[in-house]
């Protein structure tokens, strides 16, 4: 009577040995095709630090949805340098969106631990862990699909933004960028645009109500005054009250 034998059989080795080199084979060639698509969208980040606010992927999009969709609200974008954004604005954003800003490297690994603990413990995904830095990066270079592979660039991007702009002109492109209504964007558009005020006349309030219309500009914002956005900016306009006492 023959013996029987763990081992698989020639055929059948000779398959598995040829998908692990077809699999090798794949991964080296999505490396090289992301490395390439990298270089090509790689940014100029000394023109990016040292020139003006560079106007993020997201207005160049809203501009050219305009030329189609010609309902849309026309787009408003004033940038303006970092002296000219009060600090009560600087911290408002930071008390809301990311309160280990100036500590972390670009990706807030605790905050991030939290969140996804958070999300297993709700059985959803509530929370995010997304730092200013990488919002920047978004922003400015990437889209918002919600991916893999659009997270690894976003990643990738953001390391290198941090060693090449540093916080405070990530923060100033940050909050001139940020869309905070419909084809709204920047603070300083935004002052103007809710309050008819310049920049350097908003106070806390408006201050936190600007930071309370993200994530959802859209419909929470300081003219629809959802119920969502009302109790979003009192949270943000109590914790800010606490770090502007210190």
């Amino acid at each position: 009577m023959p013996r029987s034998s763990n081992k698989p059989r020639r055929p059948l080795r000779f398959v598995l040995r040829w998908l692990a080199w077809l699999l090798a084979v794949a991964a080296v060639a999505f490396i090289v095709a992301d490395g390439i698509y990298l270089a090509r969208i790689w940014p100029d980040w000394e023109a990016i630090r040292t020139g003006p606010v560079p106007e993020s992927a997201f207005i160049k999009d809203y501009r050219k949805r305009l030329r189609v969709k010609h309902r849309l609200p026309e787009s408003q974008w004033k940038p303006v340098p970092f002296w000219q954004i009060p600090v009560v604005v600087q911290k408002a954003f930071i008390v809301a969106e990311d309160g280990r800003f100036w500590q972390h490297s670009g990706v807030d690994w605790q905050a991030l631990r939290h969140a996804i603990q958070a999300n297993i413990k709700h059985k959803a995904f509530k929370y995010g862990a997304s730092t200013i830095s990488q919002q920047t990066t978004k922003n400015m270079f990437l889209t918002s699909d919600r991916t893999f592979l659009r997270k690894w660039h976003e990643l990738v991007l953001t390391r290198a933004m941090e060693s090449k702009l540093g916080k405070q002109r990530i923060l100033e492109i940050y909050l001139n960028d940020a869309q905070l209504g419909k084809g709204v964007f920047g603070v300083a558009a935004a002052a103007r645009y809710y309050w008819g005020k310049p920049l350097d006349q908003l106070g806390a309030r408006e201050a936190a109500e600007l930071a309370a219309s993200l994530p959802g500009p859209a419909r929470n914002n300081p003219k629809t005054r959802t119920r969502v956005f009302l109790k979003r900016a009192a949270t943000i306009r109590k914790n800010l009250n606490i770090v502007l006492s210190r």
